[in-house]
């Protein structure tokens, strides 16, 4: 317990296209955290977001004929609780791999 009997908190929002490597990247970082000796809430997987585009298939002629895409955005919270300052400095020096946006928040 510290700052007057709260609990420190260290949240982790992770965002990525792909849900495979957002849930790799996520048990890293739940292994790193418990490693060094910090309690782990999550990963928390939150509503996924969801963007549709449909566009005209040929440029000229027939405008029904159309086609469709969506691009799925995953997202994911972690809350790491009473973390200790080995932890904070392995988690800023965690390897991610590409396609996937994390934001730190104390």
């Amino acid at each position: 317990m510290a700052k007057g009997g709260k609990e420190q908190r260290v949240r982790i929002k992770l965002k990525s296209y792909d849900s495979r490597i957002i849930d790799l990247s996520a048990s890293n970082i739940v292994d790193t955290a418990i490693r060094t000796g910090a309690k782990v809430v999550g990963p928390i997987p939150l509503p996924t977001k969801v963007e549709r585009f449909t566009v005209i298939r040929g440029p000229h002629i027939d405008k029904r004929s159309r086609e469709q895409f969506e691009l799925r955005t995953h997202k994911r919270v972690i809350d790491v609780l009473n973390p200790t300052p080995s932890t904070i400095d392995n988690l800023s020096r965690l390897n991610l791999p590409a396609g996937v946006g994390i934001s730190i928040r104390m």
